[in-house]
């Protein structure tokens, strides 16, 4: 490598003279922060960060020196020196105490040291001298309380980490961030109601403020649901520069023998309940047909035997986690990927923003996400006739295509050996019930439920997952309000995976949760010859253990509603035989059911794949539908406010067509496509 000799001595003499004239207090601040400027953003921090230290040193006396102070800190953490930017932190606020970005960094810096005690410390500091509220520092205080409130929950401490985020709410309102992850802790925790206002803050604020994902856990409306994530879809991403990444025209593969190149985007492809479904899937795709990518955005030192195995088994893995959206983006048109599949939707880690882009031609909502994406840049959704029937395409803005099951399960997991119930905690010849999904999916209707079930069926136990001590009390004590002794419910610890596969068996009925079911859960428990009762509503979430229980060969446990779910509960807990039967058949044709027919699911995938290549080279792509989606949002949110918890699909439609009319009848709606048609407004 050639080194520019005369031109690093040219950089080394003017930062000697820039050092000289700090020393004798002649270069002033408008001078400085230019220069350290350009010398951080060309690569430069070391010398920026000596150029500070120098001006710091002999400047002591200038009454912005807090501002330096800061600005060196941000630049030592450049350079990846964080004990020094603690210390420049520490000695900017021994000069200005309310300076508020500082203490927000100070607790980040503690908190990425693993100091998360000290950094809540620092940040509850900030909150007590802070008190009175000025415009100029309500952003931070903001911040800070977020800040707080994130580690809190992280650290488990969720009554206080729940008191945090409620002051954000209070402060400001109008930002949803924090009403945003205070609903879904409060899911997380069994409070219900959920949403729950106060003199300052509404609960239709707090509605707004809902992520797709945990309304989903809150109520069954397809068509609000629909409109939830197209208002969050343009709140969270926009209208990207589309300048900044090349545009995707189409790839011509049709005849030519080349394989397709199928990019999957996804933070989950790891231990994690994505990984193992998609695992045998990669394993099986068919390589002589697609050329396998997988563009992994989660943590960087996950690199489990999931991970692994998935490495082993696609043609190209490259983690994005690092790179900007834009950057992901044109690494995506790089790899010339013809159709690009979405696996984490509005889910955790989710990178939404690279999709806005469009860095493929076909872009794909499959497998992690239970629901409409709602933008403008996904163009397919692809499910099965279980989860989305024909008349249910309304509900979507993708173009709905359809493979056997939607939910892919790996025939090659590792299973412990079976333990006895006495290994577990539970009691031997009694009734047990049980229900593995995560605590957010419980609501106190299901709850209720349940309860009926137990009170009907003396001697029986129910039997979940732990949510931790104060959550597990929380239930108990809810038990006992609706006349169940607490002790009848039992917590199971937290296990390794092969563990908890091999423990599920134990029970004698999985109770399903709605309106967010079993996805993968359900599987496991089916796998393991444990018979899932479920009912199924309209939303996707509300369908999917449906399909998975109509996949694994056992329709006789679906119900046509919760009167019905409870009432065969009942009745299989008194007649166990019944339940017997239908468990013995689950293992007898455990193995040829549609459930584990992984070869056909990924055959008709493929296929699906070329259909959606072969569209788009005659320009028949589909485009999203999004009329009047915020119209049906302001209806969803009067018809969510009513509290109805199960509606037939029928029922659901008349409701929102009447209120359509009624706006209609105040200020005229344009046609669309789902329920406010030509047909339907010329009869209202």
């Amino acid at each position: 490598m050639l080194v520019n000799t005369a031109a690093a001595s040219d950089a080394l003499s003017l930062l000697t003279e820039l050092k000289n004239r700090a020393r004798n207090q002649q270069l002033s601040l408008p001078e400085l922060l230019p220069i350290v400027e350009t010398l951080s953003t060309t690569g430069q921090a070391v010398l920026a960060a000596d150029l500070y230290s120098a001006w710091i040193a002999f400047n002591d006396t200038h009454p912005l020196l807090h501002i330096i102070y800061f600005n060196y800190s941000v630049t030592l953490r450049q350079l990846g020196d964080v004990a020094g930017a603690i210390n420049a932190l520490r000695a900017c606020l021994r000069i200005d105490s309310r300076f508020g970005q500082a203490h927000v960094n100070l607790g980040r810096a503690l908190e990425d040291c693993g100091l998360t005690g000290q950094a809540v410390q620092q940040w509850r500091s900030y909150l007590e001298t802070t008190n009175e509220i000025t415009a100029d520092r309500a952003s931070h205080r903001l911040m800070v309380l977020q800040h707080v409130g994130r580690v809190l929950e992280n650290a488990g401490l969720y009554d206080e980490a729940e008191a945090a985020l409620w002051q954000a709410i209070e402060l400001r309102p109008d930002k949803t961030e924090s009403a945003q992850h205070w609903t879904s802790l409060r899911q997380r925790q069994c409070k219900w109601p959920t949403l729950v206002g106060s003199d300052h803050v509404s609960t239709r604020q707090l509605l707004d403020a809902m992520s797709p994902l945990t309304l989903a856990c809150h109520i069954d409306d397809p068509l609000f649901q629909l409109a939830k994530a197209y208002r969050y879809c343009k709140s969270l991403v926009g209208r990207p520069d589309l300048s900044d990444v090349a545009r995707v025209s189409p790839r011509r593969k049709s005849g030519t023998g080349k394989r397709l190149r199928v990019g999957y985007v996804s933070s989950d492809l790891r231990d994690h309940a994505v990984g193992f479904a998609l695992s045998e899937v990669f394993e099986t795709h068919d390589k002589n047909r697609v050329e396998i990518y997988a563009y992994y955005c989660g943590d960087a030192a996950a690199n489990d035997p999931t991970q692994t195995r998935i490495k082993s088994a696609v043609d190209c893995w490259r983690e994005i986690s690092g790179l900007s959206d834009g950057d992901a983006a044109r690494q995506i048109v790089a790899d010339e990927i013809d159709v690009l599949v979405d696996v984490n939707g509005y889910t955790k880690h989710a990178r939404t923003k690279i999709f806005a882009y469009r860095p493929a031609p076909v872009i794909v909502n499959f497998c992690g996400y239970p629901g409409t994406m709602g933008s403008p840049f996904h163009q397919y959704i692809i499910a099965d006739e279980q989860i989305i029937p024909r008349e249910n395409e309304i509900y979507y803005t993708e173009k709905v295509l359809r493979i056997p099951c939607n939910q892919p399960v790996d025939r090659k997991r590792l299973i412990a050996e079976r333990p006895s119930r006495a290994d577990v905690g539970l009691p031997e010849g009694a009734f047990i019930f049980a229900c593995f999904n995560g605590m957010q999916k419980i609501t106190d209707a299901c709850f209720a439920r349940w309860m009926t079930i137990l009170s009907e069926t003396p001697g029986s136990f129910l039997w979940l997952l732990t949510g931790g001590d104060d959550i597990d009390q929380r239930l108990r004590q809810a038990a006992e309000q609706h006349g169940v002794a607490p002790e009848r419910l039992i917590f199971a610890p937290k296990a390794p995976n092969p563990r908890h596969l091999a423990r599920i068996g134990l029970a004698d009925l999985f109770l399903d949760t709605f309106p967010y079911g079993a996805h993968s859960t359900a599987g496991d428990a089916l796998t393991m010859g444990l018979p899932v009762l479920t009912f199924p509503g309209d939303g996707f979430a509300s369908r999917f253990c449906s399909s998975i229980v109509s996949a694994a060969g056992a329709r006789d446990l679906i119900c046509d509603g919760p009167d019905d779910f409870v009432r065969k509960a009942i009745g299989f807990a008194r007649d166990r035989q019944s339940l017997e039967r239908i468990r013995q058949a689950l293992e007898r044709h455990r193995d040829t059911s549609v459930l584990r027919d992984i070869p056909a699911l990924v055959q008709r995938l493929e296929q699906l794949y070329w259909q959606m290549q072969n569209e788009c080279e005659r320009g028949e792509t589909p485009l999203p539908d999004l009329a009047n989606l915020d119209l049906y949002y302001e209806i969803g949110a009067e018809i969510v406010a009513e509290n109805v918890e199960f509606s037939n699909n029928f029922t659901r439609r008349q409701r929102y067509t009447a209120k359509l009319a009624q706006w209609h009848a105040f200020s005229p709606i344009p046609h669309d496509r789902r329920l406010w048609t030509a047909e339907t407004a010329s009869a209202s």
